[in-house]
């Protein structure tokens, strides 16, 4: 009988090793090789805590390996503690933010925008442009467009907007937060075996005591880790979306 299993693994760990940025193992490794030149990774979320769920290890994996890793948090998070008002929560989440960051070994950025009030028009699409040259990423991750949460789709579609205007200058991949509860209709195309920084991502995301780390794990993050580790063949996972497509004579194509 035919191993289907093993063989969907083996299927989906080849292609993890074959599509894009992500699949480069000299990209994930130390700086042990001169052939292997350090990139500028920024990671985009909505939310302090966000872009630490979403793919807090691949963060931590790239820092490790000699990369420059920065996280753009679009909000403050001044609506996420109850009883506070949004400058007690925002200068609260915002320390946590920077706990954080330094845990994965990231460079903590605050946009500026209102948890629960984002925005976007054009004068934001121009800051988040901004923003995102001044670090001159060769790679940016961000919110899954296709999310229950507004502010995770005003982040996503800020950052869209901002790879097109910008000429695809870096290549954008898209990562989830609660896949089924949050993010929806999600289908990754690449795959990062997480296993070695598990625990510093975990770290990461005990340093946003404010949002109640055990309710983060229990809520989809541990089980989606877990899951996404089982279609990967290793104990601990994060998927991605990787964005195709090119502007051409004012079109996208692929």
């Amino acid at each position: 009988m035919k191993d289907v299993t093993g063989s969907r693994r083996k299927f989906i760990r080849n292609a993890a090793l074959g599509a894009g940025f992500l699949s480069l193992p000299s990209l994930m490794h130390a700086q042990s090789s001169a052939r292997v030149t350090p990139k500028k990774i920024i990671c985009v979320g909505g939310h302090p805590d966000d872009p630490e769920t979403g793919c807090g290890g691949t963060l931590a994996k790239l820092a490790k390996a000699g990369h420059e890793v920065t996280i753009i948090y679009l909000t403050t998070g001044e609506a996420g503690i109850p009883n506070r008002s949004h400058s007690e929560a925002a200068a609260i989440r915002r320390q946590e933010a920077v706990n954080a960051c330094r845990v994965l070994n990231a460079k903590p950025v605050f946009a500026g925008q209102i948890d629960g009030d984002t925005i976007v028009n054009k004068d934001w699409l121009k800051k988040m442009q901004q923003l995102i040259a001044a670090e001159k990423p060769d790679i940016v991750f961000t919110h899954w467009p296709i999310d229950y949460h507004k502010d995770h789709q005003a982040t996503s579609l800020l950052v869209i907007q901002a790879w097109m205007r910008m000429e695809n200058e870096f290549l954008l991949y898209f990562f989830e937060v609660q896949s089924g509860l949050q993010t929806s209709v999600f289908h990754p195309t690449d795959y990062v075996d997480i296993t070695d920084t598990h625990e510093q991502k975990w770290k990461a995301i005990y340093c946003h005591a404010s949002q109640d780390h055990k309710d983060i794990y229990d809520s989809g993050h541990g089980m989606m880790e877990k899951f996404r580790g089982l279609e990967l063949g290793v104990k601990a996972g994060e998927a991605f979306v990787k964005m195709t497509g090119r502007l051409q004579g004012g079109m996208i194509v692929s």
